[in-house]
């Protein structure tokens, strides 16, 4: 192939997490920057989202969507980081060549330093759920009705029911609303919301719009157009009950029933995948099993908020950074992963997971966030983090749920106390 290109560090996706990574990269010491993005602009998801609540952590105030990206954006052009629109990425390979094509450049590669993976997530679709009847016109997954509404001006529909509770089906919820339409109820196959607490209540409750918790959709009626849906109550394995069907007539269903990071790339150049986040496993720098290649942002898991997406970003881009020196002032650091041992976290009682899942005290900073998401609601508990065995710290919490994501903070000082340190367990306990 006569078109090749190089730079130091290649990032795949200029959504939130790609631009944070990118400009913390170039902070960093890294000039041979390019962004790969297979939209039309640089921001991602943040351009339909036109709700505020962003940038509270980040810039200490209240942004829509477009404003917190725009305030990115501004920075990936004053530091001059170069960027390819409307570009996707076919390939990448084990020793980080990346294979994309566009319109202007047709097929081309580009051979990487380090990659950083920020493709982020997708909705899961209709066809995961299982639900019986006809494919009528009428039924959209919550983001894609979030884009019709927001940025192409086209109202999906005037009788709206939403499957679901993820935050972005609860912000669609008051969309609707706002925008005319009646939305009748929203749906919960688990016993509890999926979303933040505070969508909850601006979303459903200030527009007296019911929740009901433990039901799904067992019908659909209509052929051409969606008539209406019907809903069950479901027992604690999820299977509807009989006798508790209601009908509900509408026009529309949104579908907000989970979302998936983007891993086809990652899977394809064999990175190591978790099966509880389906992104990649990663070690205290967020770099995955291939050396040189980091992850962030909802492709490695699926965040709550932009805020913490940024800031995982940017450690992963200032960790690219410190890789693509220390390789060129070395011939690879493969000896020096064999000296450092890793310590394993693994997860105990309500935690689902943890991001990272290995940390070398030796290659840490001063300090480590460890993020991970609860399997329940758990009410007037504690957090509790184990060293092999031993119980180093715990904290209160009056309410943890899976809607919204915990974390602890570990210190090198801490881990360099216990030299011998085989294991690191987070769990939830009753107080």
């Amino acid at each position: 192939m006569n078109n090749q290109l190089s730079a130091d560090i290649v990032i795949i996706g200029g959504g939130p997490a790609g631009l944070a990574a990118a400009v913390a990269a170039k902070k960093n010491g890294i000039d041979r920057i390019l962004i790969l993005e297979r939209d039309r602009e640089l921001g991602g998801i943040l351009n339909q989202c036109i709700h505020n609540g962003f940038g509270l952590h980040t810039f200490k105030e209240e942004l829509t969507g477009p404003e917190y990206a725009a305030r990115f954006i501004g920075q990936i052009l004053e530091l001059n980081i170069a960027y390819k629109l409307n570009t996707m990425v076919m390939d990448i390979s084990r020793d980080k060549v990346v294979t994309a094509m566009n319109r202007e450049e047709g097929l081309f590669e580009v051979r990487a330093g380090a990659v950083i993976l920020a493709m982020g997530c997708r909705e899961r679709p209709r066809g995961a759920l299982n639900i019986p009847g006809f494919r009528p016109a009428g039924i959209f997954s919550a983001g894609t009705a979030q884009r019709l509404v927001n940025m192409e001006g086209y109202l999906p529909g005037r009788e709206v029911v939403i499957l679901g509770s993820g935050d972005i089906g609860l912000i669609m919820a008051r969309r609707m609303t706002l925008e005319g339409a009646k939305v009748k109820v929203v749906a919960e196959l688990m016993p509890y919301s999926g979303g933040l607490k505070r969508n909850i209540v601006q979303c459903l409750d200030d527009y007296g719009i019911p929740l009901k918790l433990s039901h799904t959709v067992v019908d659909i009626k209509g052929k051409e157009r969606l008539e209406g849906i019907t809903l069950a109550e479901v027992d604690g394995r999820g299977k509807p009950i009989p006798g508790t069907e209601e009908f509900y007539s509408c026009d529309t269903l949104l579908l907000s029933v989970g979302l998936i990071p983007e891993n086809e790339l990652s899977a394809g150049m064999g990175v190591e995948l978790n099966p509880v986040t389906s992104g990649p496993r990663v070690n205290e720098s967020l770099e995955t099993n291939i050396e040189g290649v980091f992850a962030c942002g909802n492709v490695l898991h699926v965040h709550d908020l932009v805020d913490f997406v940024s800031e995982e970003a940017a450690a992963a881009g200032k960790n690219a950074a410190a890789y693509v020196r220390a390789a060129k002032e070395t011939a690879g650091r493969a000896a020096e992963r064999a000296s450092f041992p890793a310590v394993r976290l693994t997860v105990g009682t309500g935690v689902r997971y943890t991001v990272p899942e290995t940390i070398c005290a030796e290659r840490m900073d001063e300090h480590q966030t460890v993020r991970f998401r609860v399997g329940g609601v758990y009410k007037n508990c504690y957090v509790s983090v184990y060293f092999d065995g031993e119980r180093i710290s715990r904290r209160k919490k009056a309410v943890v749920a899976p809607g919204e994501m915990e974390e602890i903070m570990l210190t090198k000082k801490q881990l360099m106390e216990y030299p011998d340190l085989k294991e690191i367990n987070v769990r939830i306990e009753e107080a």
